[in-house]
């Protein structure tokens, strides 16, 4: 094997002799020149194809495709975010008040009804018999109640005649008394007789006036028995009263203009009472009801101010109810909107809910975007000096602290100043490490 020939610069410069002649010095001091520039041109080159293929290969992305904020100074309306649900600003369920079955039904979901209107129809042929029943039984009450006053008036009659009779019969008794006492008094009568008429006068007194209290105790006690009767039929009538309205809520009617939102169509299906057959809803104005994790619970009550985003759109509204305890890590919480009947809302939306709990003023912030996942640090790339928004430049990546939040903005604790410009925009399926290349 033949040995590898070092390359031509790294051989050693020898004294060469053309022709029994030796080359001039100058002349080798140039040749040496030359390879020594070749070594450097040859590295410089080497250099240059490195930094252009490391310029071609840099991660860029370019300004239509993500969004940048620019740091700046102001206040902060500090928000704990929620998720949530427009619904109708009421809905009200409509149950059976009977034992029934569905005979007809003339509404389905979605219709809008009018006060009144039927929505489906129960058998009711028992019910009716059953109320039939209580009309016959209210006026055997009605007829006995009448029997007991004249039976009251006749007793009470009667007495009131035998008291007159007693009365005279004490006047008669009297002038029999007084009789015998003159005829005393002239010696043609005799003291017994006299002591037996006044015995007898004051024995028919004390048996009138007994009789006249038995009168007014009879008088009182027909009263009450009236009035126990009265109270009965007025009880019994309520009672009525309240099973015809159930049976006239059984004719299942929308109770106000509304749409229905939910109806039992299955006709012949047995219902029991308290089954809930319809739904109604009113479409034309909505609340949201929310659900917000139980750690942030004492950072909202009832009048805390919220923000409620649906799609692109904002809605102003206040938590008008919040439930006492929380369920599965989560509490529940109800926002009334201060424009609840917008056009634009539908019942079913998802939509996020932002609660505002206290204010920061003069305070660094940056856009809102769903690079922010809460407090803590993060790696966000900023741009460096020379570059603006407008000719794209180079963004590093740099280590930076937020804290505090709302719907718009988010507060810069930490590593950045105001004017720096920031990648908000998620760009993970890139492949970056520290720099990135923000082009126009």
């Amino acid at each position: 094997m033949f040995a590898k020939a070092a390359p031509f610069w790294l051989q050693p410069v020898q004294n060469t002799i053309i022709m029994d002649r030796q080359i001039d010095k100058k002349v080798l001091q140039k040749e040496k020149a030359v390879r020594l520039g070749k070594i450097i041109g040859g590295v410089i080159g080497f250099a240059m194809v490195v930094i252009l293929i490391s310029l071609l290969f840099r991660p860029s992305v370019s300004l239509r495709e993500v969004s940048v904020s620019k740091v700046d100074t102001g206040n902060i309306d500090v928000t704990v975010s929620a998720s949530g649900k427009i619904v109708s600003a009421f809905e009200e369920i409509i149950n059976s008040p009977i034992s029934s079955r569905i005979l007809e039904v003339y509404k389905k979901s979605g219709d809008q009804v009018r006060q009144g209107d039927p929505i489906l129809k129960l058998d009711l042929q028992s019910a009716q018999t059953d109320y039939n029943k209580l009309l016959d039984e209210e006026q055997m009450k009605v007829l006995q109640l009448e029997q007991l006053r004249l039976s009251n008036k006749s007793n009470l009659s009667e007495m009131r005649m035998n008291l007159e009779v007693k009365k005279m019969e004490v006047d008669r008794l009297g002038v029999e008394y007084s009789n015998e006492r003159y005829l005393d008094s002239l010696g043609s009568g005799t003291t017994d007789k006299v002591r037996q008429a006044e015995m007898a006068y004051r024995v028919g007194q004390m048996q009138l006036k007994e009789n006249e209290q038995k009168y007014e105790n009879e008088t009182a006690l027909a009263r009450a028995n009236e009035r126990v009767k009265e109270l009965e039929l007025n009880i019994f009538r309520k009672s009525m009263a309240e099973t015809k309205r159930t049976l006239e809520d059984a004719q299942i009617r929308a109770p106000r203009t509304s749409v229905l939102s939910f109806v039992n169509t299955e006709i012949g299906a047995q219902v029991s009472q308290g089954t809930k057959v319809a739904m109604i809803a009113d479409l034309d104005h909505f609340k949201v009801e929310g659900e917000i994790a139980d750690s942030y619970g004492d950072r909202i009550s009832i009048g805390s101010k919220a923000i409620v985003k649906v799609g692109r759109e904002k809605y102003d509204g206040v938590v008008s109810n919040l439930a006492p305890a929380s369920q599965n890590g989560v509490i529940s919480f109800a926002v009334q909107l201060d424009e609840d009947n917008n056009a634009k809302l539908r019942s079913g939306l998802s939509c996020e809910v932002y609660i505002i709990n206290s204010r920061k003023e003069n305070v660094l912030r940056l856009a809102n975007g769903s690079y922010y996942i809460g407090r803590g640090s993060y790696e966000l790339f900023v741009m460096e000096n020379g570059g603006n928004v407008e000719t794209g430049g180079t963004m590093i990546k740099k280590p930076v602290r937020l804290g505090d939040c709302n719907f718009d903005y988010v507060e810069v604790a930490e590593g950045l100043k105001d004017g720096d410009i920031v990648l908000i925009s998620d760009i993970g399926s890139k492949k970056i490490k520290d720099k990135i290349k923000l082009t126009k």
